[in-house]
């Protein structure tokens, strides 16, 4: 697929497809006419891509952990040297109360609208019935 494609489905902007190939994370091929060519499995690729960015990870630790993302219970990371190891404990802690926060911040939102929605709803059918 082209890159304007890989971008509609992923809902990433091509200066970003651009970029993280820049960056090795995705690899296109070229075409004859000279156009990136993307395979199907950069699409999940840039999603995955996507979520750890969101998650706060850097391009330069993504890179890195990439291939172990695959197949993630089989995990041979030979060259993982203890700056790694602590930057990745860094980063799962930070998600992890990332996850936290946004599932009470969920949770809140699901709260409120329970009440808004059962408020509306009756309220509702009270007006109708007080107006006939």
């Amino acid at each position: 697929m082209r890159i304007g494609e890989l971008s509609e489905r992923t809902r990433t902007p091509r200066r970003l497809l651009r970029y993280y190939e820049e960056q090795g994370l995705i690899v296109a091929g070229r075409s004859p006419n000279g156009y990136r060519a993307y395979d199907e499995y950069n699409v999940d690729r840039v999603v995955q891509i996507r979520g750890l960015l969101d998650a706060g990870l850097p391009t330069r630790i993504i890179k890195q952990i990439l291939p172990c993302l695959d197949k993630p219970r089989i995990i041979h990371f030979s060259d993982a040297t203890p700056e790694m190891i602590a930057t990745l404990e860094f980063e799962r802690d930070r998600m992890t109360e990332r996850i936290r926060c946004l599932t009470r911040n969920r949770d809140a939102v699901a709260d409120y609208l329970d009440v808004v929605r059962g408020n509306n709803r009756p309220a509702a059918a009270s007006e109708v019935s007080a107006t006939s």
